[in-house]
């Protein structure tokens, strides 16, 4: 490794944030995001999935098929994780007061719903605060919804009621980014990291798109059914500002106006996004825009001949009975397996007056594209919704359906940004992991982003100490909160007999909350794991940490503990 790059005064809340790497840290220093992609990549953990059975013969599957063994491999081992008990809670002031120097209350509000972001209105409805349990706390308390690195996400199995890996939806979208390149040999460039105030996703530059989305992957074709897993898909970028895309050319943000994104490559992400979210109207299109948007469904009916006479079906019956079957009232091939599930009392011998029969406007769908752009074309097709004579009804359905296909997102303006980056972040597929690690550390004295996937491995061998001991003795809570009852020496002993492992390889350490939250940590862990909870129980005493290559020695108030350590880190510090 070179020599270290010093962290200008300035920097060190940017740097102590790569450790806790809470959503909200990411929002006000966007450098993290990818940071974390980076640690992911670097760490044996992924690499190890490349011997895995599941993914044999991975070199003769085309790339849509490798992102599918990924997907599955990651539902199979991997849960989504949204419990805001599990990294603990802060408080808006705290927040506010830490982030005034880079971001003002009114900007900060735009990242997130507790602090009065408005975007996603279906929260809203919920009544937020209620959604996410926090109505039990007072209106200041806010979760710290950390992001947690693959080694933390694995770690999960070793709590109680788990019985997999978990993360929340910025852990699997920068999982996802690390695996798709290590696993799926997908090259960085075509991989964007799409951050949301309420969600993180990832596109795909893989035939017509893919999607992301927490654990499972949406294609286009999907992104059009009209199912109701498809419509939560959709909801971030239906409702809510993108205020952050990334990928290995650096990143655009909605609030600052530098961008180091490269201009061609952000354009090539925003044409790629454009056409996954825009298809013509088609019969198919038609059924399933109904599908979703129910309220419409009144105006159709649907002819279906049953013995050789025409029957009449109101097209919400046979969506009720799409549920359960492998037929679909959208696909031609299986529509008349559905109708012929269906009893026959529930049809009509003669035409539902003012309902338009859908077999017709397939007809005319067939002979007529539609494009939503085309004023002639919509205008034909709105003579064919004939469900009623009310112009304003007529017009909200054809409203609805150009919204249903076709959905321009609210992405980070360019027109006032500033494009100045340090360049890409050059990992090509192929690369092996010993040379991927040499190359970031080579470019750390250059490029920020290498230097702070570093601090986001929590390798305290090759980074200053000072960022990750500010993050584990300012924003570990959760240790702090669940210990509070045990006496002194009881919480001595208790983290003195902790199992003695560490979730993270090498010389990377484990924030105090995952030393709690996975009960186990390796000696040097559990000594700052138990400063942390000192430091706040006594905020005037003076805590001596001396760690050498076997043991960590820590002295506090009279008390010398050993811990045993296979670290192999020479340090001694005053906390």
């Amino acid at each position: 490794m070179n020599n270290i790059p010093e962290i200008p005064d300035q920097q060190l809340e940017k740097y102590s944030s790569a450790i806790s790497l809470s959503d909200m840290e990411i929002f006000v220093f966007p450098e993290l995001l990818y940071s974390l992609v980076l640690a992911n990549i670097m760490s044996p953990r992924i690499w190890e999935w490349k011997s895995h059975d599941w993914f044999a013969k991975l070199d003769t599957m085309k790339p849509y098929k490798k992102i599918q063994r990924l997907k599955q491999f990651i539902i199979d081992n991997y849960e989504f994780n949204l419990d805001l008990d599990t990294w603990g809670l802060t408080t808006k002031e705290s927040e506010v007061e830490r982030f005034s120097p880079y971001m003002d209350e009114e900007t900060i509000g735009q990242s997130n719903a507790l602090f009065g972001y408005a975007g996603d209105k279906h929260y809203f409805s919920l009544d937020i605060r209620k959604h996410f349990g926090l109505d039990k706390y007072n209106s200041n308390i806010i979760p710290f919804w950390k992001t947690e690195t693959l080694e933390a996400m694995d770690a999960f199995r070793h709590k109680d009621d788990y019985r997999v890996g978990a993360g929340e939806c910025v852990s699997l979208s920068t999982l996802y980014a690390a695996a798709l390149y290590i696993i799926c040999d997908i090259p960085l460039e075509d991989i964007f990291l799409i951050a949301t105030p309420l969600h993180s996703q990832n596109f795909i530059n893989v035939n017509d798109g893919v999607l992301t989305n927490n654990r499972r992957l949406v294609t286009k074709n999907m992104w059009f059914n009209g199912s109701d897993l498809t419509a939560r898909a959709q909801r971030a970028l239906r409702n809510e500002q993108v205020t952050i895309v990334a990928n290995n050319t650096g990143y655009i943000h909605t609030v600052y106006p530098d961008a180091t994104i490269a201009p061609e490559s952000f354009e090539l992400f925003r044409n790629k996004l454009d056409t996954f979210t825009t298809t013509n109207i088609t019969f198919e299109i038609m059924a399933n825009f109904l599908r979703e948007r129910s309220e419409f469904q009144k105006c159709f009916q649907i002819k279906y001949i049953r013995h050789g006479k025409e029957q009449y079906l109101p097209i919400e019956r046979a969506y009720g009975y799409e549920h359960g079957s492998p037929y679909k009232v959208s696909d031609k091939a299986t529509r008349d397996k559905l109708l012929d599930q269906i009893d026959e009392y529930d049809f009509y011998t003669e035409p539902i007056e003012g309902r338009i029969q859908l077999n017709k406007l397939s007809d005319y769908l067939q002979n007529n594209p539609v494009s939503h752009f085309d004023e002639e074309s919509m205008r034909g097709l709105a003579e064919k919704i004939e469900c009623t004579g009310d112009m304003e009804r007529k017009m909200s359905v054809i409203e609805g359906l150009v919204d249903f296909v076709h959905l321009d997102p609210e992405l980070p303006e360019i027109g006032n940004k500033t494009f100045n980056g340090p360049g890409p972040i050059a990992i090509q597929p192929g690369m092996q992991r010993d040379e991927i690690i040499a190359y970031l550390d080579s470019i750390r004295t250059t490029h920020t982003v290498a230097d702070l996937s570093f601090y986001s491995s929590r390798d305290l061998g090759v980074t200053h100490w000072e960022p990750f001991l500010k993050a584990a003795l300012e924003r570990n809570p959760v240790i702090v909160v669940d210990t509070r009852e045990l006496s002194d020496s009881d919480l001595i002993q208790r983290i003195q007999e902790m199992t003695n492992e560490s979730i993270y390889d090498g010389s990377r350490i484990a924030q105090p909350d995952e030393v709690w939250n996975f009960q186990r940590g390796d000696g040097l862990e559990r000594a700052i794991a138990l400063s942390n909870v000192w430091r706040v129980r006594y905020p005037e005493s003076k805590i001596e940490l001396s760690s050498n290559e076997q043991d960590v020695d820590l002295k506090m108030n009279g008390h010398e503990l050993k811990f045993e350590s296979t670290k192999g880190l020479n340090k001694q510090v005053s906390l």
